[in-house]
């Protein structure tokens, strides 16, 4: 729950940006390469569009906001993008000459919520990533900090980076200017109990830009649940620990962000 300030008198709306973006992977090992196509093939069919487009859905709901339009699209060969347009306030359609004075409540623009999917597979050596990029952008009250454990839970992710800003400023009726509507040190503070066992985390947080950083990655590791329609029990004790060691490494390459030598 997101922790308020004391509540300021405001000149006009509140104004301030509040933007969480994460980069989320899920990572896999495919054996052969009938089974890597698969195993996008399955991506493809459990986050299409339409998937995306009932789990932005229900982000919106979550955060209190209202949905303006939504524009999705599924690619070829693979990968997908929803972009809902959102408000803080209900959208009213211009009245007619009978009703109270024509009322138009305008939208606000600069939110929305998006993502989009990056599915691909190693050439050589089995790894396949799914990775999916998402950005809750909202103007005035509302936060998507309320929506951050539910997309984490809604994509099982190996590997969670989270980017959280608030951007802009605010007036209050005294003229003087508010960078900031609610009390934030981490984004580790937002997440619920269960998700802060089982991942281990940390912060890169630059609290004069009300900028805050937060990188996750699973705990524990058990091969089984990175193998694609394999059992570990099917392979020899030198697989193990040579499909274990590829694995780790491409967590480490991509929690890091640089590849290892």
């Amino acid at each position: 729950m997101v922790k308020p300030i004391p509540r300021l008198r405001l000149q006009g709306f509140n104004n301030l940006t509040k933007a969480l973006s994460f980069n989320i992977y899920d990572i896999c090992y495919a054996v052969s390469e009938d089974q890597r196509r698969r195993y996008i093939e399955y991506i493809d069919e459990a986050y299409n569009a339409e998937r995306l487009t009932a789990i932005l859905t229900d982000v919106a709901d979550i955060i209190g906001a209202n949905i303006l339009n939504v524009a999705r699209q599924d690619y070829d060969p693979q990968g997908a993008s929803v972009t809902i347009l959102i408000s803080e306030e209900p959208v009213v359609e211009k009245l007619g000459r009978d009703t109270i004075s024509g009322a138009v409540v305008a939208h606000m623009d600069k939110s929305h919520i998006t993502v989009h999917t990056y599915p691909e597979t190693h050439p050589h050596n089995g790894i396949a990533t799914f990775r999916a990029d998402i950005d809750v952008a909202t103007c005035g009250v509302i936060s998507p900090l309320k929506a951050l454990n539910f997309l984490i839970d809604s994509f099982e992710s190996d590997i969670v980076i989270a980017d959280y800003r608030v951007r802009g400023f605010t007036r209050d009726v005294k003229g003087r200017k508010h960078y900031m509507d609610h009390r934030i040190n981490s984004v580790q503070e937002y997440l619920a109990k269960h998700i802060r066992q089982k991942y281990e985390m940390f912060d890169v947080n630059v609290y004069q830009e009300n900028m805050f950083h937060t990188k996750m990655h699973i705990k524990d590791f058990d091969l089984d649940t990175y193998l694609f329609e394999a059992q570990s029990d099917d392979l020899s004790f030198k697989e193990r620990q040579s499909i274990g060691a590829l694995v780790r490494r491409e967590i480490e390459e991509l929690f890091h962000g640089r590849n290892l030598t």
